[in-house]
């Protein structure tokens, strides 16, 4: 027996869960299919969401929920710890420099994830299926949805949020362009005797970052990359030799390391889809573009996503899934997602090279930002927020107010 309904999502990760939010609210009737078992209870993993993402949540109304387990980002600091010739000079970028409270807020996966499950949850337009999609078939005026239960949905539209190996994206014949890197990133929190001061340092050493983020109290998580073949020594650490470790990589400017949790590792690999909507599907997640964690942008590209496909849908009226609204999407989200992840590979290779002459390039770039103040915000805002930067010279230009002549002729 086929079900009906207008939308379709496959996979409830935070991205699938804001996507049916989003259908949900622009009134499409909406099923969101995973499988139980989608989160992982032990995952260490936290988020650094950025305001935009934030602004969603609390759209959503479940920033409350997360508030009190996570710790505001103000200062993001990058710190050259390799022992190269061309070092570059520390940079610490405010968010009082770009006229803001917080940057954003580091939030522990688990409690994001709750969160959302529980807005979706109180939808009344979301229906939650426990199966994942298994086959996908298309023609012309609709997508047919079979899920490992055995029921089969006729829907206008299939939102692929179902990750890296997505089969939304593999049964709508997208390809993709996918590489790995020679690196792998362990994951975990940590006591420290120092307070943070909401500031997320990190340290770019030559195989990878070492990233500490705020969370609340003398505590923060880390994201640490590294070469696979240390992986092993590092995860079979004692728990004091691994805090001496993390304290060693900190440079003590927290003191000293205590509390850490048991580490996770999750190699390193990108891929971005040749297209991100063709009719009857969209891409969102890394069903869409997958990186590795360099400044705090992989899921805060997801939300915006997310914010692209609810202002697609928002004028789609009764075909969501329709060739045209497909490639509105499509064309809204490439310069966002090729800038992002050609950056971030960039930065990534930059740190692996021993090539002298991009070492240079790189701290000049960053010594650069250090000293220019203006510059500086506007990276801030690109960062937060695509276009961010330009909108806040054009609204600098508005506010300068006309000169006043004082040549007028006589009489």
């Amino acid at each position: 027996m086929t079900k009906p309904a207008d939308i379709l999502v496959s996979g409830a990760g935070p991205t699938g869960m804001a996507a049916a939010l989003e259908a949900a609210a622009c009134g499409y009737r909406t099923v969101l299919a995973a499988p139980s078992g989608t989160f992982l209870d032990d995952d260490a993993r936290t988020t650094a969401l950025m305001r935009p993402g934030i602004a969603m949540l609390r759209e959503y109304g479940v920033f409350d929920a997360c508030a009190e387990r996570s710790a505001p980002l103000k200062t993001l600091r990058i710190v050259d710890a390799t022992d190269r010739l061309f070092r570059a000079p520390s940079v610490s970028f405010r968010a009082s420099e770009a006229g803001f409270d917080e940057f954003g807020f580091n939030i522990p996966n688990r409690v994001l994830n709750a969160a959302l499950e529980e807005a979706v949850g109180a939808s009344d337009l979301i229906e939650v299926v426990d199966a994942m999609v298994s086959a996908i078939a298309f023609n012309e005026d609709a997508a047919f949805a079979t899920l490992s239960n055995g029921d089969t949905y006729e829907t206008k539209l299939v939102v692929g949020a179902d990750g890296v190996n997505s089969l939304v994206r593999q049964a709508a014949d997208i390809g993709q362009r996918k590489w790995a890197y020679p690196q792998t990133a362990v994951v975990a929190a940590f006591d420290h005797e120092r307070h943070h001061g909401f500031t997320s340092t990190e340290f770019h050493t030559q195989e990878g970052p070492f990233t500490q983020v705020p969370l609340p109290g003398n505590r923060s998580s880390l994201v640490w990359v590294m070469r696979p073949e240390r992986v092993d020594e590092v995860m079979a650490m004692d728990p004091d030799a691994l805090a001496l470790e993390i304290e060693r990589n900190l440079q003590s400017t927290l003191g000293k390391i205590s509390g850490v949790t048991t580490p996770q590792a999750w190699p390193l690999s990108s891929l971005v889809a040749n297209t991100f909507g063709k009719a009857r599907v969209m891409l969102i997640g890394q069903a869409a573009h997958a990186f590795p964690p360099i400044g705090a942008q992989g899921l805060n590209l997801g939300f915006r996503d997310v914010a692209d496909l609810a202002a697609v849908l928002a004028r789609a009226g009764d075909d969501p899934g329709a060739p045209s609204v497909a490639r509105r999407y499509d064309m809204r989200r490439r310069a966002d997602v090729y800038m992002r992840t050609g950056g971030v590979d960039l930065l990534n290779r930059s740190l692996l090279t021993d090539f002298l002459p991009v070492q240079m390039g790189r701290a000049a770039f960053l010594s650069v930002l250090r000293n220019i103040a203006p510059l500086r915000g506007l990276v801030m805002r690109e960062g937060i927020e695509p276009g961010g930067g330009l909108k806040a010279i054009a609204e600098g230009f508005r506010r300068v107010p006309s000169p006043v002549r004082t040549d007028r002729p006589a009489g």
